[in-house]
């Protein structure tokens, strides 16, 4: 058996092709297929199975995006409700491909519907690994909040039972699952390490450790992190079948005139460029989601899901287009009109007004909070930063909550925004500006580095 992990860093995810006698299975696959298409042509693998561990609320599969492609049969839980053809699998159910049999174990907690694989080699009674989706993940477990509050302590309890259940395989047993660091769908912080085994997991996993089911169910639910507003979305697309890439019409190179137009009949402008450039120069109204891993996520956490999108991209455009285009497919952005040609640069040489706000690092709000300059402070970190630790005076506002919550933010001075690298704080303040809202970045420093170096009389 070989297992190659195909890591998706932005969404913290991992897809799995595993093969054996000149066949592979795929496990869980996003919407960008060619890497795995690659991947198996590296191998000379023919890719003959793909399996679901459950109905995904953080990414648009890719599925149908493989069997397109390959002809590759798909399968997942019988109880996912999907609306296209797919072999619905239930607890013992087997898939064979060359000398591996994955059988399916009903795990639910995760989701009502979750399976897990268990890999047998040759005609081995006793499993070599085990794909868990996002029931055991390393060092915890997948979270339970998902599908709404109403259902959260029922699968939380289903999850208990589940984790007890694949805990009890061997130790030397090889666990792989879906989510891992960096993916909102677990529960506390996560270690690096995207894969383990039974016995590391029994001996290290915080959530195996809960002395009862009542502990484990107050210990998954309390503290969790905000997940992204395109989640709710992912599910139904996910049941009923999303529609190919190649359908979808890919970004095309647009003039200022025809971007100005665009905006004008409310079209999105996201704007990929560093921080810095884009508070000294960017077109009135757009919004900042610099364009690195959690671009798509960030993306989906504050546009309208149905809204038309322009984008600004960043040097070198050609590399920055693939980049924003796939991770906005990856979570279901599919009407990106197009991108400004020629940058800012065309946009100001069309002889159009640019917007600006100003920037301050951490030596200058050091001595604007000293002189009494600071009118608001505004923290967007998540809501258990908050609670970790904050700057005196400061008032929260989490910025993926912060479009609907912009009437919450004073108007009567200068707001100056913060997180905890100047990331988020770029994305708030940018919609601050578009609300018309004075405003002042803090940038490349955060809320733990102020309490660590400022003395703050306030």
């Amino acid at each position: 058996m070989d297992v190659e992990v195909l890591v998706t860093p932005g969404l913290g995810d991992n897809s799995y092709l595993v093969s054996s006698g000149g066949e592979a299975v795929l496990i869980d696959p996003q919407r960008d297929v060619e890497r795995f298409l690659t991947a198996a042509a590296s191998k000379s693998v023919v890719i003959r199975e793909v399996l679901e561990t459950h109905v995904h609320n953080d990414y648009v599969s890719g599925a149908l995006e493989i069997r397109a492609a390959t002809g590759a049969d798909l399968a997942g839980p019988a109880g996912g409700r999907y609306e296209f053809p797919i072999r619905g699998l239930s607890d013992g159910d087997d898939v064979k491909v060359g000398d591996l049999r994955l059988v399916a174990m009903e795990t639910p907690g995760h989701t009502p519907e979750h399976l897990s694989y268990l890999v047998f080699e040759d005609a081995a009674d006793t499993p070599a690994a085990v794909f868990t989706g996002g029931s055991l993940i390393v060092g915890g477990a997948g979270r339970k909040d998902l599908l709404g509050t109403g259902l959260a302590d029922e699968l939380a309890c289903a999850q208990y039972r589940t984790l007890h259940r694949l805990a009890h395989l061997p130790d030397e047993v090889e666990v792989y699952p879906t989510h891992g660091a960096g993916s909102f769908c677990g529960t506390g912080p996560a270690p690096r390490e995207r894969t383990s085994t039974i016995g590391t997991e029994r001996r290290l996993n915080r959530a195996l450790a809960a002395g009862s089911e009542d502990a484990f169910v107050r210990q998954q639910l309390s503290d969790l992190m905000a997940y992204p507003a395109y989640y709710r979305h992912m599910a139904p697309i996910n049941r009923s079948g999303p529609g190919l890439v190649s359908a979808i019409q890919p970004p095309r190179p647009l003039s200022p005139d025809q971007v100005a137009r665009l905006r004008d009949g409310g079209a999105w402008v996201v704007d990929g460029r560093w921080r810095v450039p884009f508070a000294r120069a960017h077109i009135p109204g757009s919004i900042n989601v610099e364009l690195d891993d959690t671009f798509g996520s960030y993306v989906g956490w504050v546009m309208p899901f149905a809204a038309p999108l322009l984008m600004v991209l960043p040097d070198p455009v050609d590399e920055s287009l693939g980049e924003a285009t796939t991770q906005l497919l990856r979570v279901g952005y599919e009407r990106v009109e197009g991108y400004l040609a020629g940058g800012i640069g065309a946009w100001r040489d069309s002889g159009r007004p640019v917007a600006s706000y100003r920037v301050a690092g951490l030596e200058e709000l050091c001595r604007a909070r000293r002189a009494g300059r600071v009118a608001h402070l505004l923290d967007v970190r998540q809501e258990v930063e908050w609670d970790r630790g904050r700057i005196p005076n400061s008032t929260h506002v989490f910025v993926g909550d912060l479009p609907d919550r912009l009437g919450d933010v004073p108007r009567d001075g200068e707001v100056w925004t913060i997180c905890a690298t100047g990331h988020r704080a770029a994305l708030a303040s940018s919609l601050l500006d578009r609300d018309g809202i004075a405003v002042r970045l803090v940038e490349g420093t955060g809320v733990d580095d102020f309490l660590r170096q400022c003395s703050d009389p306030l």
